[in-house]
C-alpha cells in the first residue's frame, strides 16, 4: 500500500509540475522532460514498471533540479513539485529494492549498501535545493555545494586541525584511558576492597559533565594538546572500567568450575576464560569511547588551545560568521569519528568471531 501511495505522489506531482511549467515551456527543458516521464510513470497502475526505472527517475529529477536552480530569488512552484516527485521516486526505489532483497531476488551483499547511499544522497540533494531554492541565509545554513567549495579551499587548515585534535589529543588520550580502565578493572575484580571502593566512585565520576572537567584540565596541563588528552582519558576511563568489570563476570559458574577441575590458576582462568568472555563488553566500551573521545577533545578546545584545532576553528568560525568553514570542520570530525568506529568494529569481528552477535553479522 505504501508503494502505491508513493507512486501516486510521484506521478501526480509530475503531472501537476508539467501543467505548471507550460507557461515557461522551453526555459528548463530537462525539468520538463522529467515531468513528462514522471507523468508516464502512472502507467504502472496498468502495466509492469521495473523498479530500477524509479531510481533513474529519482536521479533525473535531482539532476534537473540542481541544473535549474535560480541564481537568486525563490524558485517557482513547479520546482518544489519536482523536489517532491524526485523524493517520492527515491523512496519508492528504496522500498522496492529492499523488498527484492528480502524476497531473495537480489543478493544482500553489495546491493544492501545502495539503500543507505541513496538515502544520504537524497538528504544532500534536498538540503541543496531547499537552501538555494528558498534563499536561506548562508549564516543560518549554507548549501552543501558552498561547504564543499570551502572544504576544497581550506584543506591545509582542516588537515592541521585534524592533526592537532585527532592525532595529538584523541589517539593518546583514548589509548591511555582505555588501557588504564582495563587494568584497573582487572585489579578491581581481583580485590573485593577495591571493588567496593572504586566502583561507586567510577559511576559518580562517569556522570560528571565535560563542561566542568575541561577548564580544570586546561589549568592543570596547559593550553596545548596535553590538557585535551587528559580530558579524553577522563572520559574513556570509566566506561572501560564499568564494562570490563561486567564482562569479567560474564563467564558462567559451570565454566569456572570446569577450570577449577583442571586445577587452572587465577592467571590461566583470567587469560583463557574470563577475558575472552569479556571481549564483547570490552569492545562495546571501545566503540562507545571512540565517539566520546572526539567529542571530549573538541569541547575541551573551547576552553583554551593554540590557534589550531577543530574546537578552536568551530568556536572562532561561529564568531566570524564563517559558517561554511564550521560545517567543513564538522564534516571532518564526522568522517574521522565514523572511520575510527568502523576500524574498531572490524577488529571486533575478527577477535570475537565466536560471539553470536558477530556470527549473525550484527557487530
Amino acid at each position: 500500500m505504501l508503494q502505491l501511495y508513493l507512486a501516486l505522489i510521484a506521478g501526480g506531482c509530475g503531472l501537476l509540475g508539467l501543467a505548471a511549467s507550460l507557461p515557461t515551456l522551453g526555459a528548463a527543458p530537462l525539468m520538463q522532460i522529467f515531468f513528462a516521464v514522471s507523468t508516464l510513470s502512472l502507467l504502472r497502475l496498468v502495466l509492469p514498471w521495473p523498479f530500477w526505472l524509479d531510481g533513474v527517475l529519482a536521479a533525473l529529477g535531482a539532476w534537473a533540479l540542481i541544473a535549474s536552480l535560480p541564481a537568486e530569488g525563490l524558485m517557482p512552484l513547479h520546482h518544489w513539485l519536482a523536489l517532491i516527485a524526485s523524493w517520492a521516486f527515491a523512496w519508492l526505489f528504496v522500498e522496492r529494492l529492499a523488498a527484492a532483497i528480502r524476497a531473495g531476488k537480489l543478493p544482500e551483499t553489495g546491493t544492501g549498501l545502495v539503500i543507505p547511499l541513496i538515502f544520504g544522497l537524497a538528504l544532500i540533494v534536498i538540503w541543496e535545493v531547499v537552501t538555494r531554492g528558498a534563499s536561506v541565509s548562508p549564516v543560518l545554513l549554507p548549501a552543501p555545494s558552498a561547504i564543499a567549495t570551502r572544504f576544497a579551499a581550506s584543506t591545509g587548515i582542516l588537515w592541521a586541525d585534524f592533526v592537532q585534535t585527532f592525532i595529538k589529543s584523541v589517539i593518546p588520550g583514548y589509548i591511555i584511558g582505555c588501557i588504564a580502565g582495563l587494568l584497573v578493572a582487572i585489579a578491581v575484580d581481583r580485590s573485593p576492597f577495591l571493588k567496593a571502593g572504586i566502583m561507586p566512585i567510577g559511576n559518580f565520576m562517569s556522570a560528571l559533565p565535560i563542561i566542568g572537567i575541561a577548564p580544570i584540565m586546561v589549568m592543570w596541563f596547559g593550553f596545548d594538546w596535553q590538557s585535551k588528552a587528559a580530558v579524553v582519558v577522563a572520559m574513556t576511563f570509566f566506561p572501560m572500567l564499568v564494562n570490563t568489570v561486567a564482562g569479567l563476570n560474564a563467564a558462567s559458574a559451570i565454566e569456572r568450575d570446569l577450570m577449577s577441575t583442571y586445577a587452572a590458576s587465577y592467571r590461566q582462568t583470567l587469560m583463557k576464560l574470563r577475558l575472552p568472555a569479556a571481549g564483547p563488553f570490552i569492545f562495546n566500551a571501545l566503540k562507545i569511547n571512540s565517539t566520546l573521545a572526539l567529542i571530549g577533545a573538541i569541547v575541551a578546545e573551547f576552553f583554551g588551545t593554540p590557534v589550531v584545532g577543530m574546537g578552536f576553528r568551530i568556536s572562532t568560525g561561529v564568531g566570524r560568521l564563517a559558517i561554511d568553514l564550521v560545517w567543513a570542520e564538522i564534516a571532518v570530525a564526522a568522517i574521522a569519528g565514523s572511520a575510527f568506529y568502523g576500524v574498531i568494529a572490524l577488529i571486533e569481528r575478527g577477535v570475537t568471531f565466536w560471539h553470536p552477535s558477530v556470527r549473525g553479522g550484527r557487530a
